[in-house]
């Protein structure tokens, strides 16, 4: 019986006796584009914008408008593999446009986005501005003061979006004097909570769930089991002014501190993320 030749090679060069050499391999290395540290640099910084983004995004409308978008352009993708002619010319024509439509429905978004953007120095923050932690503990000492009952929300990494939609969109620059009118008796807002992101108020007289816990004390109010629940199930901070004793409290973690001081409040708050 013949024994079946094995194959041989004559090409490339480097094929030693018949056999494939390694040497053929390292002639395609130089193929593949080495990364510079400019490429390595560029996709942080794209990354990095895209998260901050998404984090700005989560839990908002507007969350809920990209989705809206990935699904119209899902659509656009399936009608050029189905061959779904007129959907395909109505999408093509609605994504021609795509930049102006992103413009005006997201403009509000843009323009407080460049306004953070603008009052940042390359330094930090302009040092004649007051912080948002300082406009908020300014307003909890205004409120405990005068014994005005508050419930304020600090949004952290964990969306509010559910809570906000439950209350009075507000999309106003945090300010004590602004805080101090909701929560003022007589307003029609002062009942619920406010809800803070960064330097904005998102909205105000929201509903927030209470607290489940059988540990915590039946002599707490409402607004104090409204913020140990949320706290409970989100990162949020949570900051209580009692309306009969004018005790400032503080929820995190599902754990209320009370009887915190103005300066301990904006301390705590100060070490806050972001």
């Amino acid at each position: 019986m013949w024994a079946r030749p094995s194959p041989r090679c004559e090409w490339p060069p480097q094929c030693q006796d018949g056999i494939i050499g390694s040497g053929a391999m390292h002639n395609y290395i130089p193929m593949i584009p080495q990364p510079r540290w400019q490429d390595i640099l560029d996709i942080l910084i794209v990354a990095y914008v895209i998260y901050r983004i998404a984090i700005l995004i989560r839990g908002t409308r507007t969350m809920q408008m990209v989705l809206g978008l990935v699904i119209v352009g899902g659509a656009f993708v399936a009608s050029q593999v189905l061959g779904l002619f007129t959907l395909n010319w109505l999408l093509n024509n609605f994504l021609g446009s795509l930049f102006v439509i992103l413009v005006v429905i997201f403009q509000a978004d843009i323009r407080r986005a460049l306004t953070r953007v603008g009052a940042q120095s390359f330094l930090g923050r302009n040092a004649a501005t007051a912080t948002p932690a300082e406009e908020i503990a300014t307003a909890a000492a205004w409120c405990s003061t005068r014994r005005v009952g508050a419930l304020i929300v600090i949004e952290q990494d964990d969306g509010l979006g559910e809570f906000v939609e439950s209350g009075r969109i507000i999309d106003g620059k945090v300010s004590p004097e602004l805080l101090e009118t909701i929560f003022m008796n007589g307003s029609p807002l002062h009942d619920g909570a406010v809800i803070i992101n960064g330097d904005t108020i998102l909205a105000a007289a929201c509903l927030l769930p209470l607290s489940q816990n059988p540990n915590v004390s039946l002599s707490l109010g409402t607004r104090h089991r409204a913020a140990i629940g949320l706290s409970e199930d989100s990162d949020a901070v949570v900051l209580v002014v009692s309306e009969e004793s004018g005790t400032i409290s503080l929820a995190r973690g599902g754990v209320l501190s009370r009887g915190l001081e103005p300066a301990e409040v904006l301390s705590t708050l100060r070490k806050l993320p972001g």
